[in-house]
């Protein structure tokens, strides 16, 4: 090398040098949620400028009626009554509103809220910066909607082991996306619809759940957040729920662009469901064509559709499952066309459950005292939670086992 050349790239270097040194250093990526190895989960959030941020978090609502509920006894036992309707009334409250806590600020701007160990499970969260409502920019997992209400962030904590949800080293059926004339809508319509493992090596006939999902929902939410084929998978591989195909429709007969009125869109959708998807699912899938082999259950809307499609169409369903909803305020007027004759005779299953702190728990409790006082035999069921996948999870692998065996009767 000449002694210019070597004088030129000895300039380039100290130039480089001095240009890499007025940069400033990388900042280091905000990680927000952190899940610790003993299951505290810590928030953050980069907003300098901002005078407040907050999380709203499933995980926090719990955690305060547990708190409340523990003041409220002592309270009743100091027979302190204007203390206890003020707890009361706060229960109430917080049953249909997730927990809020607020996250404190270092130097340098950044947000930061460190939990308690968290319970395993998935949990909807979001932040509130000025009392704006906002995602968790920092998070790609999301819970979306059909309809234009707030997208929540998603929070997984995952247990020591996997639990009844998460996949496991076990045969996996499939999921497919299939597309359906309905001459109830005049549309194309779509449906999410599971197989157990090995369904293409058979050619024995399989009984069918049609599950609907709730309000705001789609036919994906019940794969993508109730993880319902997870669950069936394990649920199969343990013996413990015999196969059986899950058909989950788009439970509105029409998006929400459309503007339809309710009473429409339930009667439509009661028309699809019945006219165009049962048909289409008989003629492209190895399933049963009669009652004994078909069920029906869904989730809050999904439920009340459930309750009030399922007991007018007898003929059609004999098995039926009802998540967080009810009969509403006047049961018995709902119920009207469901004697005890006609219940007891033709349904196999009838399942209703829902969490103790969920905002419709009086009317659900309404309709299992109902259908007690009228001998209609069914399955009342209750679990600590509100109006939430938590508790949705756990009830379909509660009912799944039930509706076709080993733990029902249905007989092939």
């Amino acid at each position: 090398m000449t002694s210019r050349t070597l004088l030129v790239a000895s300039a380039l270097l100290v130039l480089a040098q001095t240009i890499g040194a007025q940069q400033p250093a990388p900042a280091t990526a905000v990680r927000s949620p952190e899940v610790l190895g003993d299951r505290r989960v810590v928030f953050r959030v980069a907003a300098p400028q901002a005078r407040s941020v907050s999380v709203i978090c499933e995980c926090l609502t719990l955690e305060q009626i547990a708190s409340l509920k523990k003041e409220l006894a002592d309270a009743t036992a100091r027979h302190a009554d204007a203390d206890a309707a003020r707890l009361e009334k706060a229960i109430q409250a917080t049953k249909s509103n997730q927990g809020e806590r607020a996250l404190t600020k270092d130097a340098n701007g950044l947000w930061t809220l460190t939990l308690p160990p968290v319970d395993p499970d998935i949990y909807e969260y979001h932040f509130a910066i000025d009392g704006t409502e906002v995602l968790d920019q920092r998070n790609p997992v999301v819970k979306y909607n059909s309809r234009p209400n707030l997208i929540e962030s998603l929070l997984e904590v995952h247990a020591a082991s996997p639990t009844f949800y998460d996949v496991k080293p076990v045969a996996h059926g499939a999921v497919s996306i299939r597309q359906y004339a309905s001459k109830a809508t005049g549309s194309t319509r779509r449906a999410y619809v599971y197989t157990p493992p090995d369904y293409e090596k058979s050619t024995a006939k399989l009984p069918v759940l049609y599950l609907l999902h709730g309000a705001d929902g789609d036919e994906t939410v019940w794969t993508n957040f109730g993880r319902a084929n997870q669950i069936l998978d394990n649920l199969i591989a343990e013996k413990k729920a015999n196969p059986m195909v899950i058909v989950m429709p788009f439970a509105y007969a029409y998006p929400w662009s459309v503007g339809a009125p309710g009473e429409k869109q339930r009667a439509d959708f009661e028309r699809d469901l019945l006219d165009d998807l049962i048909p289409f699912v008989q003629s492209n899938y190895r399933v049963f064509t009669d009652r004994d082999h078909r069920a029906l259950a869904g989730l809050s809307m999904g439920g009340s559709l459930t309750i009030n499609i399922g007991p007018r169409h007898l003929d059609l369903f004999s098995r039926l499952a009802v998540f967080s909803a009810s009969a509403g305020n006047d049961p018995a007027t709902t119920l009207q066309s469901l004697t005890a004759k006609a219940a007891n005779a033709q349904l196999k299953l009838f399942w209703l459950g829902i969490g103790t702190e969920d905002p419709g728990y009086t009317n659900a409790r309404k309709t299992d005292d109902y259908l007690t006082s009228a001998g209609i035999k069914h399955t009342f069921k209750t679990m600590p939670g509100a109006h939430t996948w938590i508790v949705w999870r756990h009830f379909l692998n509660e009912v799944a086992p039930q509706l076709f065996g080993p733990n029902g009767n249905v007989t092939n």
